[in-house]
């Protein structure tokens, strides 16, 4: 590694919001989203500055895991918060999940 060598720009803060998107997907899935979004903007613009000149950085392989991670989490964030929108959609909002949560303490005897 030379001496003149950077590291890439918010290259481990891409690496952070990766893995919060995907740790975010357990949030309803709206945190994963937003740190999924983020994150695939920075990495955009770090991997188009990596990309103008290679041999000035280090430290590329946090961008391509962040924004693996991040894809990775808007994709299961987004597929969670469609399934809690349908959820609510067909069960009549919050008075159906009422009456179903009745149905299954009824079940259950309590």
């Amino acid at each position: 590694m030379e001496l003149n060598k950077q590291e890439v720009p918010n290259a481990t803060l891409i690496l952070v919001f990766g893995i919060l998107s995907l740790v975010g997907c357990c949030c309803y899935g709206i945190l994963g989203v937003v740190f999924g979004i983020i994150t695939i903007v920075i990495s955009n613009k770090a991997m188009a500055i990596y990309n103008a000149n290679p041999e000035m950085y280090y430290g590329y392989q946090n961008v391509k895991i962040g924004r693996i991670l991040a894809i990775i989490g808007l994709v299961l964030s987004a597929v969670f918060l469609i399934t809690i929108i349908l959820f609510f959609i067909f069960n009549g909002g919050t008075e159906g999940i009422m009456e179903l949560q009745k149905e299954i303490m009824e079940q259950q005897g309590l």
